[in-house]
């Protein structure tokens, strides 16, 4: 099934072999990648990191790290620059330009449908319910003959709710094409909410994992994915080769060594979740707060934008996010610090007297 999906000619595809990839060893004399043999510049800056040689192309560190992580093979796992360069690759690989669309369900994280401009590939939207959930009825019902891929996001970004497991499920059954459940705010929902065991029982659900979120880091860039082997195999066809650097490599590798201070940030961060969904309670014109599985909050109220931009000026940033579908008059709040969120709230509080 997963072979019928992908494009013909990456079928055919003979992946470039880089130096790396035909000889990975820890040692020798690399003769072979027309690198620097004297090291570099910066070395002794970085604890004694090689950076004058090129980084393993198939990121074997990282996944098997991540294999023992979260209990998934690792012939299933891919690493990117971030999720977004995984939904590029995947894009790549599953739809044909100006032939093939993708249906994207709204509202949601804005770079499915960018992607899907860059690469000229058509897109259509299916909403989510009054509760922003998934309606399979509704999606089954919106699918194209010539959709190749359905984009999910779980908790979602920006309304911050658990899509469910079991619509998901359904649709995995129904649909012959890709479905892409991108979970990067999953470490801030209850156990159990990941739907990482579909991919067990569904070969074509892709899980999109990041490191950018709860294990804060966000500058290294890195992302991955959980896929059936068919699906990984192919990614790598189609990667840039040396696509993840020794420096990010060794970063998350030390964040995964690190893995109960991530559980700590985790708690302290729900905890101030909390306090903030309390305070903005007690702000009158704040006409709704939207239940949140993720590390930020949706709320409603009116004249969004001209607050948004009034607590701008007041050095406090938040994202409008009133031009998505079903979200007009809709501000999104990251949650903060203990003092980030009582500054937002203070501004909050007077803001409505200076619009």
């Amino acid at each position: 099934m997963i072979e019928d999906l992908i494009l013909d000619h990456i079928k055919r595809l003979k992946p470039y072999q880089s130096a790396r990839s035909l000889y990975l060893k820890q040692g020798g004399i690399l003769l072979d990648a027309n690198e620097n043999p004297l090291g570099s510049v910066i070395d002794s800056e970085y604890s004694g990191i090689s950076l004058n040689r090129y980084p393993d192309p198939k990121q074997n560190a990282l996944r098997q790290a991540v294999s023992t992580l979260i209990n998934v093979p690792i012939e299933k796992l891919f690493f990117g620059v971030g999720s977004d360069e995984i939904i590029d690759l995947l894009m790549r690989l599953f739809c044909a330009p100006q032939k093939d669309t993708i249906l994207i369900v709204e509202p949601t994280y804005g770079m499915y449908l960018t992607v899907s401009e860059i690469q000229n590939v058509e897109h259509h939207i299916c909403l989510l319910d009054a509760n922003f959930q998934i309606s399979t009825e509704k999606v089954i019902s919106s699918v194209l003959p010539s959709d190749k891929m359905i984009f999910l996001c779980s908790p979602n970004n920006p309304t911050g709710n658990l899509l469910s497991e079991k619509e998901v499920e359904f649709i995995a059954l129904s649909f012959p094409g890709i479905i892409v459940v991108d979970e990067a705010y999953i470490d801030f929902a209850r156990d159990g909410a990941s739907m990482i065991n579909l991919c067990e029982k569904y070969r074509n659900v892709v899980i999109l994992r990041t490191f950018s979120k709860a294990w804060g880091m966000a500058a290294a860039r890195c992302g991955y994915t959980v896929a059936d082997p068919e699906v990984i195999l192919n990614l790598f066809k189609i990667k840039a080769p040396y696509s993840i650097n020794v420096l990010t490599e060794k970063a998350i590798l030390q964040a995964i060594k690190n893995n109960r201070e991530k559980d700590i940030m985790i708690n302290r961060i729900i905890a101030q979740k909390e306090i903030l969904i309390e305070e903005l309670k007690k702000i009158s014109y704040i006409e709704r707060i939207f239940p949140s599985d993720a590390n930020y909050i949706l709320i409603r109220l009116p004249m969004a934008k001209e607050i948004q931009k009034v607590l701008a000026d007041k050095g406090v940033i938040i994202r409008d996010r009133s031009s998505q579908p079903m979200l007009e008059n809709c501000l999104r709040i990251s949650v903060g610090t203990s003092d980030e969120n009582k500054k937002l709230i203070e501004c909050l509080k007077i803001v409505s007297e200076e619009i």
